[in-house]
């Protein structure tokens, strides 16, 4: 489950369980709450899709699992651990367990070593020989789809964004993780290529019994990838639920609008719905109450002083919304 202060119905079971999470970051103007009392568990071998707009603080979110980002308060527990607690010396052991695939395959890829050592640098930390990389370094490129020769010695300039992603995913899959999250893993590459990668990281999930924590803003690709959905708006969770109903029948009337906001194939309808109005709020002053309100189609007056809470609206789907969408609301989406 996810939510803001709610008790998490699959804790016990989980393998990545946040509760509570706030990252803040001080500017000259203030403070910036990124990510907001942000609470969701994800099951062994499940995979967790998070949605939202730019600066929503899903990739905050991702990169605050893995200590990559500050944490302010809340807690990680991830296995036996937790995250927010452990040393610097435990926390690299136990990144051997959870990896990340970066939004930028290019940039995220050290540009002075050839890809046969930047994917087995992880290995090289971890104090391996070189025939256990060498062998390794092999196996993962053969597994990516990238094993022939010509390819070892390149530098990452020299790769396309899609050989360049796979490099990426090959080196986050050497140490063997238990966790993966990838932040936005194919928005830089054409549609062609993204859906060679997605494919590919669906058959390496189910090959290394991968969890996976999917980060996309693009609909289409986190419904055919994920289990669970989690749409987040200013820093806070909308809602949560199984990806094909909540895509199928929304409860909050953000997920609603993020929906209506994917192109139709018809040409004379560009989308299933009206754009949203009014811009999002700045997170340096989000507005009291319901964060969404300012720009929702059913705001009413206790949306302006009272801050809605995560409850179950309908079997295993949560949404924070005083007054959900029900089955009235629906309506068909067309795109996929």
């Amino acid at each position: 489950m996810a939510g803001s202060g709610t008790a998490h119905l699959r804790g016990d079971d989980a393998l990545l369980s946040v509760t509570d999470l706030v990252v803040e970051y001080h500017t000259n103007s203030g403070t910036v709450q990124a990510v907001s009392t942000v609470s969701f568990d994800v099951l062994p071998g499940e995979t967790l899709g998070i949605v939202g707009e730019s600066g929503c603080g899903k990739s905050t979110t991702g990169r605050a699992v893995l200590r990559l980002d500050h944490i302010s308060s809340g807690q990680i527990r991830f296995g036996e651990h937790r995250i927010e607690r452990v040393g610097k010396k435990q926390l690299r052991e136990l990144r051997r367990d959870m990896q990340m695939i970066f939004q930028d395959p290019v940039a995220s890829l050290n540009p002075r070593r050839p890809v046969k050592e930047v994917v087995v640098e992880g290995l090289s930390i971890a104090g391996s020989n070189s025939d256990e990389k060498s062998t390794a370094a092999e196996g993962l490129l053969n597994q990516v789809g990238l094993g022939s020769e010509r390819f070892v010695d390149m530098l990452p300039r020299q790769l396309s964004g899609g050989q360049a992603q796979r490099v990426a995913i090959a080196r986050a899959l050497a140490l063997h993780p238990r966790l993966l999250i990838c932040d936005e893993p194919v928005s830089a590459l054409d549609v062609s290529v993204q859906a060679q990668i997605l494919n590919l990281l669906e058959e390496l999930k189910s090959k290394y019994d991968l969890t996976v924590v999917f980060i996309a803003h693009d609909l289409g690709v986190v419904r055919s990838f994920s289990d669970k959905v989690m749409v987040m708006y200013l820093g806070k969770v909308c809602e949560f639920g199984d990806s094909i109903e909540l895509y199928d029948n929304p409860a909050h009337p953000y997920s609603r609008a993020l929906l209506d906001s994917v192109p139709l194939t018809d040409p004379d309808r560009a989308f299933a719905g009206p754009a949203l109005e009014g811009d999002v709020p700045s997170p340096l002053a989000p507005p009291p109450g319901c964060r969404f309100q300012t720009r929702c189609p059913k705001v009413q007056l206790r949306c302006e002083s009272e801050e809605p809470q995560m409850r179950e609206v309908r079997p295993g789907q949560f949404a924070a919304c005083h007054y959900p969408l029900d089955e009235t609301d629906a309506r068909p989406l067309v795109a996929s």
